[in-house]
C-alpha cells in the first residue's frame, strides 16, 4: 500500500525565508503541514551575498517549520532566483536505427542529451530541461513518440541554466545546517506549478511572482514552457524608491508601502495624508498619498515593461488566450492587476496556490507561492526520479520533466 511522503519546500528570498512542509499522499493530493517564515537577511537581489547570515535565517525558518510540522527535516527541494537565471530554447534529435524502425523510451534520453548541447556560458549549469513539443519525422503534435514508426525523432525543449556559483552559495547555506538538497529548482518554474492549473497553460498565460528583490515569470502556451526568466526588480526597490523620493528611513518606507501603498493614482485611493509620527531619529512627517502611489506605480509599471519586453522579444504575447496571473507578495498593492491590464493589453488577477489543502493561511498567501509550489514540482518529477539517480550541481544539470 502507498504512503505518505513529506517534501519540504525552502525559498531564501530577499525579504523572506519560507520553508514549507507538505505532505503528498496516496491519491496524489498535497497538504501543507507546516510553515516556517522569517525575515531574510544576506540575501540581496534573490542571491547570497553573506553565506553565514542567511544560513542562520534558513535555520531559524527550517526550525519554525518543523515545529509546526511536527517533522524532522533532513531534506529540501530549494528554490533558487537571480538575474543570472536565463532561459533559451533548443530543439535536439537522434535517428531512429533502421532494423528498430520504432521509438522507444531511450530514444527520449537521447534527443533530452542533443537539446542540451546548446551553448551556456561557461560558469554556468543546467537547471532545467523543459520538454515543449515533439516531431517524428516532421510529424509535429505528436504527444507520445513511444511506440510510432519513423526514422528520425526530435523534440523542443526550454533550457534553463544558471550562475554555478550563485546556486551553489545557495545550496551551501542549507548544507552547512547538515540538510541535504535533493533539486534546486527555479523560483518561477515552482510558483506555476501551484498558480497555473492546465487549462491555463494550454489556452495560454503569464505567470509573474513578484517578490523582495526579483521578479520571475514563466509563459506558458499549448501547454508547454515558452518563455522564463528572473528580473532583479522587487518589492525592495519600490522601498528604496519611497525613501529616497519621500526622504524618509527606510523602516518608515516600508511601512508606508506595506501599510499604505497602493498603485492607483487618482481618485479616492490616492486623496489625503498619511501622517508619519515622529520617534528617535525621525521628526515625523506627512506624506501625499497621491505622490506615495505615483512613487509606487513608477516602479511597477516599469517592472511590468521590462517583462512585457522580453515577452515580446520570446514572441509570445500573441498565444495568452489565460491571461496574466499575479503572485508573490508584491501582488498584495492594491490596484496591481489593474496596471498589468493596462501594460499589458491583457485581463490580469491575482492568485496564489491552488490544489492544496491544509492551512488557509499558507495556500491563499501568495508569498509562499514558490514554496509550496516546490512540493509540487517534487510531486511532478516524482515518478521519473524513482527510476534514476538524482543529479547534484557538479554533475551540470538537474532535468526537469
Amino acid at each position: 500500500m502507498a504512503k505518505e511522503q513529506i517534501v519540504v519546500g525552502l525559498e531564501i528570498g530577499t525579504s523572506k525565508v519560507a520553508a514549507v512542509v507538505g505532505e503528498i499522499r496516496p491519491e496524489q493530493t498535497i497538504r501543507i503541514l507546516g510553515v516556517g517564515l522569517t525575515p531574510s537577511r544576506g540575501v540581496r537581489k534573490g542571491e547570497i551575498v553573506d553565506v553565514e547570515t542567511a544560513s542562520r535565517c534558513v535555520r531559524d525558518a527550517l526550525a519554525d517549520a518543523e515545529s509546526a510540522s511536527d517533522v524532522d527535516i533532513r531534506a529540501v527541494f530549494l528554490g533558487v532566483s537571480g538575474a543570472h537565471i536565463k532561459a533559451c530554447n533548443s530543439r535536439g534529435s537522434v535517428l531512429i536505427p533502421e532494423e528498430r524502425g520504432e521509438v522507444i523510451p531511450e530514444d527520449f534520453e537521447q534527443v533530452q542529451e542533443s537539446a542540451r548541447q546548446v551553448a551556456i556560458p561557461q560558469d554556468n549549469v543546467f537547471l532545467h530541461t523543459i520538454l515543449q513539443h515533439y516531431y517524428v519525422d516532421g510529424q509535429d503534435e505528436v504527444l507520445n513518440p513511444v511506440g510510432m514508426l519513423g526514422r528520425k525523432l526530435e523534440a523542443d525543449f526550454q533550457i534553463i541554466h544558471g550562475a554555478r556559483t550563485r546556486i551553489g552559495n545557495s545550496m551551501r547555506c542549507v548544507r552547512d545546517l547538515g540538510v541535504e538538497v535533493t533539486f534546486p529548482v527555479f523560483n518561477g518554474i515552482a510558483s506555476a506549478q501551484v498558480v497555473l492549473n492546465a487549462d491555463q497553460k494550454n489556452a495560454g498565460a503569464v505567470m509573474i511572482d513578484m517578490g523582495g528583490g526579483t521578479t520571475d515569470y514563466v509563459a506558458y502556451s499549448n501547454g508547454a514552457v515558452k518563455a522564463c526568466g528572473s528580473l532583479a526588480i522587487g518589492g525592495d526597490h519600490i522601498t528604496n524608491d519611497i525613501s529616497i523620493g519621500l526622504r524618509i528611513p527606510m523602516a518608515r518606507a516600508e511601512w508606508l508601502k506595506v501599510e499604505e501603498g497602493s498603485v492607483i493614482t487618482h481618485g479616492e485611493a490616492a486623496a489625503g495624508r498619511v501622517v508619519l509620527k515622529a520617534e528617535a531619529g525621525f521628526a515625523g512627517c506627512g506624506v501625499e498619498r497621491a505622490m506615495l502611489n505615483t512613487v509606487i506605480a513608477c516602479r511597477v509599471r516599469e517592472t511590468f515593461e521590462l517583462v512585457k519586453r522580453e515577452l515580446e522579444a520570446a514572441k509570445v504575447l500573441r498565444y495568452l488566450g489565460g491571461g496574466l496571473l499575479l503572485t508573490g507578495g508584491c501582488s498584495l498593492l492594491e490596484g496591481i492587476d489593474e496596471l498589468a491590464e493596462e501594460v499589458f493589453g491583457f485581463p490580469a488577477r491575482l492568485t496564489h496556490a491552488h490544489a492544496v489543502s491544509g492551512p488557509a493561511s499558507a495556500f491563499e498567501n501568495p508569498q509562499l507561492s514558490a514554496a509550496i509550489g516546490l512540493i509540487k514540482y517534487a510531486q511532478a518529477i516524482q515518478p521519473v526520479e524513482k527510476k534514476r539517480p538524482i543529479r547534484k550541481i557538479l554533475g551540470k544539470f538537474w532535468p526537469l520533466r
